[in-house]
């Protein structure tokens, strides 16, 4: 194949893969068309393979343009010079298109695929029909194990000097779920080692990252955490920041937009990182219920099962627990309010109900896999670890080391100064709070960029209120976009309300 030598244009643009723009005569010249690959190979560097993209305006014959991606990478200079050499399609391209027929992988096939997605060998549009193909065909237990473990060979891993590690995650689906800043103190202050990793929020209000971002630091290397872990018991930091599990933030990115959540993918992306971070026993929260990922129990069973059944493979112990998704968790969304509320809760608050119950339910059943205390003991103990200010104490510590200033109490947190409170329709009861529907008010509000943006539920499941009475709180940093969130919830009535009589049949 033939090759030219060009002037590098770099472009400030990310655009989730490793991709370069060439004027569409040089592409011509070369035999190239959009979606072809090329190694790249700057003068005194190693080359890297791309994805090409043309251009008849925005480069100039003789350049090509470096995104950010692949300058980053490849650290070149403006104006220096690199060669540019067509390569073919690389095999696992016919991987995917086997997946799209339905055929299943070999535990090589996959390996080899993932390596290539990691790498960038993998175009968006392969990436995307690759997505879709797990979500229509799915992926065997085989493929699975394959998959998780091609994972975290691509990526960073951390071993830790003590043992065991211990890690609780939930797959998500219910808004408002902030037991994670209340477990791991309780955890750690018993001597459970937990690190924390979590994820900003993709499509809920708020993510565990987002919520300690507004207390302390949460973007630390895989030194820090571990450094973190080790002194002070645990963690509640962001996993993105670092380089665990490449490929699958490669995929989460087509799959957010597509809002794809493929039932294999769920799990070789939890147990990957699981792995990386060096997690050797894991609890898997499952929320269920309606306007959740996971809307019954039999279907909960078999997501825990599968779980289950993976970490036994790749070497994790598992447990699964099934809670209660059909309302939020609290009163609070948004990242202020939630750490907010999860604050008042370590500070001595009997309030709400629901964050406490499933804090200490969770963390519970952790102290048990730790043989801390017997079976069916490990709620009491979490309970007192909370209430003898313990907990509290452990969490001040963990802000402390991840940056935060330890003397941060509820009071200093606040939320946006823009707010509208959402009248109730009539007078009756909550018979419903529809999950995704008051996210999409949250989001509207801002979150969960925004961190004083969220939601306050004045009423909740059950309870009884007054036409015109508050049902809930919009919390945002800026009127504008307070005003549309307001206008969303009146279009979409995220709550339901009625009285004790829901029919009156004559004949």
């Amino acid at each position: 194949m033939s090759e030219k030598t060009f002037k590098i244009r770099k472009i400030d643009i990310k655009q989730g893969a490793f991709e370069i723009l060439m004027n569409a005569e040089d592409a011509h010249d070369l035999a190239l068309k959009t979606h072809d690959r090329v190694s790249i190979v700057p003068e005194g560097l190693d080359g890297k393979t791309v994805i090409v993209n043309t251009t008849e305006t925005l480069v100039e014959k003789g350049e090509v343009g470096v995104f950010h991606e692949v300058w980053e990478d490849l650290d070149v200079n403006e104006g220096s010079n690199a060669c540019v050499v067509p390569v073919p399609k690389p095999r696992s391209v016919e991987y995917i298109k086997r997946k799209i027929r339905g055929k299943p992988l070999t535990k090589e096939e996959m390996r080899e695929l993932v390596k290539d997605i990691a790498k960038g060998n993998i175009s968006q549009i392969e990436l995307t029909a690759y997505v879709v193909a797990v979500q229509i065909r799915d992926l065997s237990m085989d493929e699975i194990v394959a998959a998780t473990n091609a994972f975290v060979e691509t990526g960073q891993r951390i071993d830790f000097t003590v043992h065991p590690i211990f890690d609780v995650h939930s797959i998500g689906g219910v808004p408002g779920n902030k037991y994670a800043p209340i477990a791991i103190p309780i955890l750690a202050a018993n001597g459970v080692t937990i690190p924390k990793t979590s994820s900003r929020a993709i499509s809920s209000p708020a993510g565990t990252a987002d919520l300690m971002e507004c207390i302390t630091g949460v973007e630390h290397d895989a030194a820090g955490i571990k450094q973190i872990a080790e002194d002070v018991g645990g963690t509640l930091v962001w996993g993105g920041g670092v380089n665990f599990a490449p490929a699958d933030d490669i995929i989460i990115k087509v799959e957010h937009p597509l809002s794809l959540d493929p039932h294999g993918q769920v799990l070789t992306s939890v147990m990957a990182k699981k792995l990386a971070v060096g997690v050797e026993k894991l609890l898997i929260d499952i929320p269920t219920g309606e306007n959740t990922k996971v809307p019954d129990k039999e279907e909960a069973r078999r997501l825990a099962r599968d779980f289950i059944e993976l970490g036994r493979r790749v070497g994790i112990e598992v447990r699964a627990a099934i809670t209660y998704g059909g309302q939020p968790v609290g009163r609070t969304m948004g990242p202020a309010l939630e750490i907010k509320e999860a604050m008042t809760i370590l500070e001595g608050s009997a309030k709400p109900n629901s964050t406490i119950e499933k804090a200490l339910e969770l963390s519970g059943i952790i102290l048990e896999m730790a043989e801390i205390v017997r079976p069916g003991g490990g709620k009491a103990e979490a309970g007192r670890t909370l209430t003898s200010g313990l907990a509290h104490q452990k969490f001040l510590e963990i802000v402390e080391a991840q940056g935060g200033d330890p003397a941060i109490r509820s009071e200093d947190i606040e939320a946006g100064p823009f707010t509208a409170e959402f009248p109730a329709p009539k007078d009756g009861y909550v018979i419903e709070i529809h999950n995704r529907r008051i996210t999409r008010v949250a989001r509207r509000a801002g979150c969960p960029r925004d961190k004083g943006a969220g939601i306050y539920m004045n009423k909740k499941r059950g309870e009884m209120v007054d036409k015109d009475e508050a049902l809930f709180t919009i919390y945002s940093e800026s009127e504008w976009k307070l005003k549309d969130a307001l206008k969303l919830a009146k279009q979409t009535r995220p709550y339901t309300i009625e009285g004790m009589i829901l029919e009156d049949v004559i004949e």
